[in-house]
């Protein structure tokens, strides 16, 4: 079994930048991709970034060029980095970690960050 703990949500002004965390523990040797989802009140949960073990990165449309996802393999944790945040970012953002190589990991979810940004 796998656990995730997000961390670094918050409230933000647009324009601004947050930086996420995710930290990984259990049975991390068996996770390939890592990822970000997020869910506006009324909206279904969307893929916001995913990164592989080695690094391969996939992000959605809204959010390229500005968020960065990254990973850091020795403390188990993937980070997303996020500027020039707009107001339609504002959702609650969670960590996402699978077994296989896919673009949209979904074996394991943590508990959820809220990112508010207002306008």
């Amino acid at each position: 079994q796998v656990q995730l703990v997000e961390s670094g949500g918050g409230l933000v002004q647009a324009g601004g930048s947050l930086r996420l965390s995710c930290a990984a523990s259990g049975s991390i040797s068996s996770i390939n991709a890592m990822g970000w989802y997020r869910q506006a009140p009324g909206k279904q949960r969307e893929l916001v970034a995913s990164i592989t073990r080695v690094g391969s990165t996939n992000y959605a449309d809204a959010v390229k060029g500005r968020f960065t996802i990254s990973r850091d393999n020795a403390k188990n944790t993937v980070y997303l980095i996020m500027n020039s945040l707009k107001p339609e970012d504002t959702a609650v953002y969670y960590c996402a970690a699978d077994r296989t190589w896919t673009r949209r990991p979904n074996d394991y979810w943590g508990q959820g960050t809220q990112v508010t940004v207002s306008s």
